[in-house]
């Protein structure tokens, strides 16, 4: 599991940018903007807590100067229909293979009403420019979360 302080690892994922148009992302290369980067790991488009996540994150974020990322194993075209059915103004990336997610930390063992399985941990990765990890929130709770991640920038 990485942690604050030590490299992000580099990754390279097709997504869905905020016009819908389908690219390829590449950590290395968006951090040559010289932003700070905010990675949000998330279970699936559309569902309750998925979709206030990524709101709060449209909503508040952009004030912070830092370029978004939302990423889940979800396809691209199930990404492009929930960008577009919430105006998410940050790009969404697809790891179906759940590589990226795995080095971060982000896909693993989970308890949900009692049961364990595997799946995707809600976590948020805080880049710094120079591609170390400035911070990470793991098992996130959604409420309040978008404000604590804008103020910690």
């Amino acid at each position: 599991m990485i942690a604050p302080g030590t490299p992000a690892p580099d990754f390279c994922l097709t997504g869905i940018d905020a016009q819908g148009v389908e690219k390829e992302y590449r950590l290395s290369e968006l951090l040559e903007a010289g932003k700070p980067i905010v990675l949000f790991a998330y279970p699936r488009d559309n569902t309750p807590g998925c979709t206030t996540e990524a709101c709060d994150f449209r909503d508040r974020l952009p004030a912070a100067d830092a370029l978004i990322l939302g990423v889940s194993a979800d396809s691209l075209d199930s990404h492009r229909k929930f960008q577009a059915k919430h105006s998410l103004n940050f790009p969404l990336l697809s790891d179906p293979e759940k590589v990226m997610l795995t080095a971060y930390g982000a896909w693993g063992e989970k308890k949900l009403y009692g049961k364990t399985s595997m799946g995707i941990i809600r976590s948020t990765f805080v880049i710094h420019p120079d591609g170390t990890l400035a911070k990470a929130y793991r098992s996130v709770k959604v409420n309040g979360h978008a404000e604590k991640v804008l103020g910690d920038l």
